[in-house]
């Protein structure tokens, strides 16, 4: 067996696009007289400087020999990868034997390709280590991902599903003729077995890419045959070729769990704590609001005392839509779980979990007697009702109603990171509240 790994052959303006790079070497090693057995594509850090939007690296576990495929894969990623882009630096990693037989260096830099930054060196040195062939061209950035891709196999152990539907090469760069009526009708049918085809709510067709590359739509889920049943049903221009990946999209393979004070840049976490300071919306319609490690509540408007070596900002972006109004709700001495990016001090929200909900407030009394609110008796010296001469020490506590519940709460389709696991999947530790 011989796994190949390729990486960063696309450009966010130029287009292409490695999913079709590894379509055509793996059509490529079937006309050679080789066998694929599995195609992987594997989402890496969101956090990545150069990546473009979804940074996902390919993997083929092939039949043919490591020399065979190495020269298949160069001969077929000269001519179509986006080199003129400065930030496009191909790269491709042959690796013999089984792919869940990898040396632990190698399933572990797969680990940390996902959850943190690595850089090219690391590659290199891994790659010569374990005795791979490799080629990197520009520089060859993208032998970390093409390496990741290699360990995979052995590193991860849930997989979703990726079918993707390639228009004809040389419409790249034009209007994509899809008709949305038939995705939203074929996403309708297939839910949830697969899921973020559409957001029902935005109206959007999620599933069809705005880049200039080879892509005309891409269908995720958890079954393989409802994601190739689903794109079956799309009505569009003429479709060149498919292919189906198992991927780990979907799945929050990316978060690690974390603390208050000690989380690390350009990591994803999954961080308990309580609401700090209240939500406010700033402009651009971002929604940010502060969580901290206070052991105790406080009201909405005074929010609650900590130590605020121990609290971070948390941002619900404008393209996260509806999900702000979810967030703006949120009050001081909420207690949640925030799962999301972290990076300048913020941590940017993906989905979060309602533990327990503050749902008490502090008001100025009523007077017992005529039941009209109190007036300040001054200065620290609480309440009085003027008429009846009644007292209070100071406000009391009234229980409201809240919009929120228990449990997870998520970004909607339109806006979710391919990597991140949509609540429709299941397997959370509390009721979910899912978008679709």
């Amino acid at each position: 067996m011989t796994v190949v790994g390729l990486d960063d052959t696309d450009s966010r303006e130029r287009g292409m696009c490695t999913t079709y790079l590894a379509t055509l070497v793996a059509e490529a090693i079937e006309a050679a007289g080789g066998q694929v057995e599995r195609r992987l594509l594997v989402r890496l850090n969101p956090a990545v400087e150069y990546k473009t939007r979804g940074n996902a690296a390919l993997a083929l576990h092939t039949n043919l020999s490591p020399e065979e495929v190495l020269a298949i894969a160069v001969e077929e990623l000269e001519p179509l990868a986006e080199t003129s882009d400065p930030r496009t630096s191909p790269g491709v990693v042959v690796a013999p034997g089984d792919p869940d037989a990898v040396p632990d260096a190698v399933s572990s830099f797969t680990t940390r390709a996902i959850r943190s930054l690595v850089d090219t060196d690391d590659a290199v040195e891994l790659a010569d280590s374990a005795d791979y062939f490799h080629r990197g061209w520009d520089g060859g950035r993208g032998r970390i991902g093409a390496l990741a891709a290699v360990g995979a196999w052995a590193a991860l152990e849930e997989w979703t599903y990726e079918h993707i539907a390639y228009r004809e090469f040389d419409r790249c760069g034009t209007l994509r003729d899809v008709d949305i009526e038939s995705v939203f009708d074929a996403a309708a049918d297939h839910y949830p077995e697969a899921w973020d085809t559409v957001d029902t709510v935005e109206g959007q067709a999620v599933c069809v890419p705005n880049a200039p590359g080879p892509i005309l739509h891409g269908i995720r889920g958890d079954d393989p045959d409802a994601v190739r049943s689903l794109s079956a049903a799309i009505d569009s221009e003429p479709v060149e070729r498919r292919a189906t990946f198992l991927t780990n999209q979907g799945t929050d393979i990316h978060l690690r769990d974390g603390t208050l004070g000690s989380l690390e840049a350009d990591g994803a976490y999954r961080v308990d704590g309580v609401v700090v300071a209240a939500p406010e919306t700033r402009r651009g319609g971002h929604v940010f609001f502060e969580l901290g490690s206070a052991d105790k509540r406080g009201d909405a408007d005074n929010g609650v005392d900590g130590d605020p070596d121990e609290s971070i900002a948390c941002a619900a972006f404008e393209p996260t839509k509806r999900f702000r109004d979810r967030v703006r709700t949120l009050r001081c001495g909420d207690e949640l779980t925030v799962c999301g990016e972290f990076s300048d001090g913020t941590l940017k929200l993906e989905k979060f979990a309602v533990r327990e909900l503050n749902r008490t407030e502090l008001v100025t009394p009523t007077c017992p007697d005529c039941d009209r609110t109190m007036e300040s008796a001054g200065r620290n010296q609480g309440y009085r009702c003027r008429d009846c001469r009644t007292s209070a020490p100071g406000k009391t506590e009234s229980v409201i109603d809240r919009d929120l519940e228990r449990g997870w709460y998520e970004v909607p389709p339109c806006a979710r990171r391919h990597v991140a696991k949509p609540l429709v999947r299941g397997g959370f530790d509390a009721p979910v509240h899912p978008e679709r």
